[in-house]
């Protein structure tokens, strides 16, 4: 699986593609480095994203293993638009099911920042709420700010 690394400033991150797709996007610098074309893509809109870019990764072909429910959350959440938010409550109205069910298949998103869950914040609007992608709810704020910053430009 050809597999290619780049630094950013939330540390080492490694894309990971299958078939002509994204399958990963995981923390750490990768064993085995390719440059695909595709993966190369990516990563210069990695790279364009984190430079403050407002960058539309709506365009990349993602291999995603999910259930059915998860992938209508997943494209839902790669349809809010950089520098926006949306609430649980409001996934869970354009998608069906709860905030709960919502907040479930946020969690098991595969592909952090390419699928932007931390576009999702709780309606009573304390904090960021949870995030388990790279170090927390600081790594959230650091990436909200970053497209609020890009976008307001």
């Amino acid at each position: 699986m050809p597999q290619l690394s780049f630094h950013s400033p939330l540390g080492a991150l490694t894309l990971s593609e299958e078939e002509g797709q994204i399958v990963s996007l995981d923390e750490g610098w990768g064993r085995d480095q390719s440059e695909t074309p595709l993966l190369l893509k990516v990563r210069d809109m990695m790279q364009d994203y984190f430079d403050g870019e407002p960058v539309d990764f709506q365009s990349i072909p993602l291999m995603l293993d999910g259930t059915a429910y998860q992938k209508r959350v997943w494209a839902a959440l790669r349809a809010i638009p950089h520098g926006q938010t949306r609430t649980y409550g409001d996934l869970a109205k354009t998608v069906g099911g709860s905030p709960q069910s919502i907040g479930q298949a946020v969690a098991r998103n595969p592909l952090l920042i390419l699928i932007p869950c931390h576009r999702v914040l709780p309606s009573h609007g304390r904090g960021h709420g949870d995030y388990s992608g790279f170090e927390g709810a600081e790594s959230k704020a650091f990436l909200l700010g970053l497209e609020q910053e890009a976008s307001s430009s």
